[in-house]
């Protein structure tokens, strides 16, 4: 995505163009003083954060909050506030923190969802081109595979270049900033509906300047209604089985996990999965697919699978892990809550590193480091294995796409991945909710940095396929025919 670093100046002055085109409706005042909020998040970043300086100054953070506290003081919109803390917490360049709707009940909900505001469709962008997956539109105008040129005469082009500047995604995987400006249907909030209303103040309806020039004009949709027309979300509850394994005729075993997001789950995911990988020799498997698209991340669902693929220890990571604080300051205790109280006071499992000035090195108990690697377990497949990725991994399922890379163990099949070589942050949060506004943003508190020197960059698959937008309007998954030839070919 060199191409949108080289139009930064486009995306400010774009974005600016944009804000000024704001109705009066989404522009109402709120003149409370919120730069108090900014002071505590002043002080939780500059004392728990561990990645806040990867890829800033600390002069440069300060300069952001700065312009930050003065925006949240003089009166405007909700959705000029949460712009100006968008820009601050994307220029972070992490991955993980961000203003998150999940957290920020139904007050903050109300404001980033005003009345009908969506687009009415479920897309994607390829080389920056908005192509439609689907139509939830009332008038049936945007059939799968149309190209969506512009949206009230503002070019779609232009649009994603503003966006993907308040994007979270670490160092420069613009890639993942750009899928996250997509509506797949696979989160409850879409980050794309979030923030086109920011920058592109829509209501009721909307013009849309489809790939020949035509020009539609669209009802959009209400929060409820974009929920309602999505599939089901990928957040499984109580015992349900979130994933599915399909035993095709051809012999290959295509194993669909599109979250690994199982902390609220009682299903027991690592019995099972264990099972699925033990049976593989038994029945005869040709090859196994592991369809990680549109998967983030969260438990370390990957580790099951390389226990049945490797004979020998695998290293769990080059990365050495590290946190800015041994103790949460008393001031900052209030507005922070998580699920595990062990994280406000980590005791003696943080140590200074002496070659880490500012970081305590992390070992808890049980911690899965250098120090215990993934060990071979069960029943070992030695026929080939195929992993799809692409942008969204980048969280555990970026690490598990560098561990397969690194051991070569399975191919990567797709797009680049999310994440950075470079190291992310993650593994433990705090959600700290501002007082004042009542927005809730993610705060990691575990970064992760390689050993050696690495690229500012993510994983690149072994074989690179993307999609094309006839892939799209005649529903075929070039990945997973890539995949299928690869196993099938010996």
């Amino acid at each position: 995505m060199s191409s949108l670093n080289r139009r930064r100046l486009l995306q400010l002055s774009g974005s600016l163009a944009l804000v000024a085109g704001t109705p009066a409706f989404a522009r109402q005042d709120a003149s409370q003083d919120w730069s108090g909020d900014v002071a505590i998040l002043r002080q939780a970043w500059e004392t728990l954060h561990p990645g806040l300086y990867r890829y800033s100054t600390p002069e440069q953070m300060t300069e952001r909050l700065d312009d930050l506290a003065a925006a949240w003081r003089t009166p405007g919109s909700f959705r000029d506030r949460f712009l100006a803390l968008s820009r601050v917490t994307a220029s972070v360049r992490c991955g993980h923190t961000y203003p998150s709707p999940y957290n920020g009940g139904d007050s903050v909900v109300s404001r980033l969802y005003p009345d009908r505001a969506l687009v009415p469709f479920r897309f994607i962008w390829l080389d920056r081109v908005m192509v439609v997956t689907h139509d939830d539109s009332a008038e049936r105008a945007f059939p799968r595979g149309t190209v969506v040129r512009a949206i009230d005469g503002v070019p779609t082009e232009q649009l994603l270049a503003s966006l993907v500047t308040l994007a979270r995604a670490d160092g420069s995987s613009d890639a993942k900033r750009v899928s996250l400006m997509e509506v797949r249907g696979d989160d409850r909030y879409e980050t794309f509906d979030i923030h086109l209303p920011l920058i592109l103040p829509l209501r009721d309806r909307a013009r849309f300047t489809l790939g020949e020039g035509q020009t539609i004009d669209a009802a959009l949709l209400t929060l409820a209604e974009r929920q309602a027309n999505a599939p089901a979300a990928v957040q499984p509850s109580g015992d349900t089985n979130p994933w599915t394994l399909e035993k095709g005729d051809d012999g290959i075993h295509r194993l669909t996990m599109p979250g690994w997001a199982l902390y609220n789950s009682t299903f027991d995911w690592a019995s099972w999965l264990g099972a699925v990988m033990d049976d593989l020799t038994g029945d005869g498997a040709r090859g196994l697919i592991v369809d990680l698209r549109g998967n983030e991340g969260g438990n370390d669902c990957g580790d099951v699978i390389l226990t049945r693929l490797t004979d020998r220890d695998i290293p769990r990571s080059r990365n050495q892990r590290f946190i800015r604080y041994r103790s949460v300051p008393e001031a900052l205790r209030p507005h922070l809550s998580t699920w595990d109280r062990t994280f406000y006071d980590w005791g003696e499992m943080a140590q200074p590193d002496p070659e880490r000035a500012g970081f305590y090195r992390l070992t808890r108990p049980g911690d899965t480091d250098e120090a215990a690697p993934i060990r071979p377990a069960g029943q070992r497949f030695a026929g080939k294995v195929v992993v799809l990725c692409d942008s969204s991994n980048s969280s555990a399922t970026f690490g598990f796409a560098e561990t397969v890379k690194d051991t070569g163990l399975a191919t990567l099949i797709g797009t680049p991945t999310g994440g950075n070589r470079r190291g992310i942050n993650g593994g433990a949060f705090f959600f700290m909710k501002l007082p004042s506004s009542d927005v809730v943003i993610d705060l990691p508190l575990i970064a992760s940095f390689p050993r050696t020197p690495q690229p500012d960059a993510a994983i690149e698959p072994d074989i690179l396929v993307p999609s094309t937008i006839e892939d799209i309007r005649t529903g075929r998954d070039a990945q997973m025919d890539v995949a299928t030839r690869h196993i099938l070919q010996g």
